[in-house]
């Protein structure tokens, strides 16, 4: 029997690894698994920042999802020593310097037009993605909670199943499994029987029944005011269509409706919608109650689930607000949700019109939410917190 002195470790305790303590979790992989991670790192990150450009087309939103887009990426090079150029008359360690001497002039960004020469320049190469491994990419990082639809909005969806054999039918439903076993008792019981006859044929039968099938129809609303300029417009177009890509992860199908106001209210195919312009003021009500006829005409909300986005810089008329409220109220009873985002505006500071609308609707218990919206990040914190608000609302109904 041993005795430890006071204060030391117990014999049979094994002391831990002094490179698993002080070494970051990265540089326990081997060079090629960092590599790797390293690569699908600074792939994202070009991705995130060419979502922009990758949302510019006219028809993003309502094209399939299966195309594809061309994302550039630098090259990356692993840190190394190398001779000084010929160039230069000195080098790192060499004469005496002062801070904020710049060593070597950077290099120019990629596609930079100019003098014809043989230095290097920076190396890019294109990456072809799918929408879709994006949307994968990014919503895996938000960590985002699946949607509840409504239990009575569903459509009964028409489909074909296999019941039942029957002697006649369609050449290609023709059950060879069947029609062998029918011959071979027809032949059993016969003196001179022959290989097959019509009377063995067994063909397969197709039944047309409707199944429940949960459908969504997502209605985009734009302020498109004089207000409204082009930065106000790739930030609205940013949320909606990320919004309508989550809502497609829930849904196998969805209709999307693009509503367009200023003070009248239009709707619109995707290809005009982000190029309407308007110069006049704002009057919300008709976005609204345009809203509501559609849903009411087109998509029985008791059918469908709806969604309802609604993207201002939060003014509106002022003999126009109280009609506004009461119109947003007969809407937002109708859809699973409202989401409003005022760009450009600070909600801190001071409630604008729209805002104060959507957020008096909330505390009366309708499912509506507000976002504010001035950069490219904050479409994130938007989409994130409408996911989880909806999701969290529709647990407690």
């Amino acid at each position: 029997m041993s005795i430890n002195a006071p204060g030391a470790p117990p014999v049979n305790s094994r002391p831990i690894s002094r490179i698993a303590m002080e070494t970051p979790w990265y540089e326990l992989f081997s060079r090629g698994a960092r590599d790797w991670l390293r690569h699908n790192q600074k792939v994202r990150e070009a991705v995130k920042d060419s979502l922009p450009n990758l949302l510019a087309g006219a028809d993003i939103m309502s094209r399939p999802g299966n195309r594809t887009v061309m994302v550039p990426v630098r090259t990356l090079e692993h840190a190394r020593f190398r001779l000084c150029d010929p160039p230069s008359k000195s080098g790192a360690g060499q004469g005496k310097g002062q801070p904020g001497d710049i060593l070597q002039p950077a290099r120019g960004p990629a596609g930079e037009r100019g003098e014809g020469g043989n230095g290097e320049g920076e190396l890019a190469f294109m990456l072809e993605l799918k929408i879709d491994d994006i949307i994968d990419w990014i919503w895996e990082e938000l960590k985002l909670p699946d949607l509840k639809p409504k239990h009575s909005a569903s459509l009964e969806d028409p489909s074909y199943v296999r019941e039942g054999i029957d002697r006649r039918g369609a050449r290609s439903r023709l059950d060879r499994r069947r029609t062998v076993k029918e011959a071979i008792k027809r032949r059993a019981i016969q003196a001179e029987p022959k290989p097959f006859v019509d009377e063995d044929l067994r063909f397969r039968q197709l039944v047309k029944r409707n199944q429940p099938a949960l459908n969504a129809v997502v209605v985009f609303a734009l302020d498109v005011s004089g207000s409204m300029g082009e930065m106000e417009r790739k930030l609205a177009k940013t949320f909606f269509f990320f919004a309508l890509q989550g809502i497609r992860r829930q849904y196998a199908k969805v209709e999307t409706v693009f509503l367009a106001h200023s003070v009248e209210a239009w709707e619109f195919p995707e290809e005009q919608f982000f190029q309407a312009s308007g110069s006049g003021g704002t009057v919300s009500s008709g976005v609204f109650n345009l809203a509501h006829q559609v849903l009411q005409e087109r998509y029985d909300p008791g059918r469908y689930n709806a969604y309802f986005f609604y993207a201002s810089d939060g003014e509106n008329a002022s003999d126009d607000n109280e009609l506004a409220q009461q119109s947003l109220g007969r809407l937002a009873a109708l859809v699973n949700y409202a989401g409003y985002t005022e760009i450009g505006g600070s909600m801190s500071h001071r409630q604008t019109p729209l805002n104060v609308m959507f957020t008096d609707l909330r505390r009366h218990g309708l499912p509506t939410a507000t976002a504010l919206l001035s950069r490219q990040e904050d479409v994130w914190d938007a989409i994130r917190s409408f996911f989880t608000d909806q999701a969290t609302r529709a647990a407690e109904v």
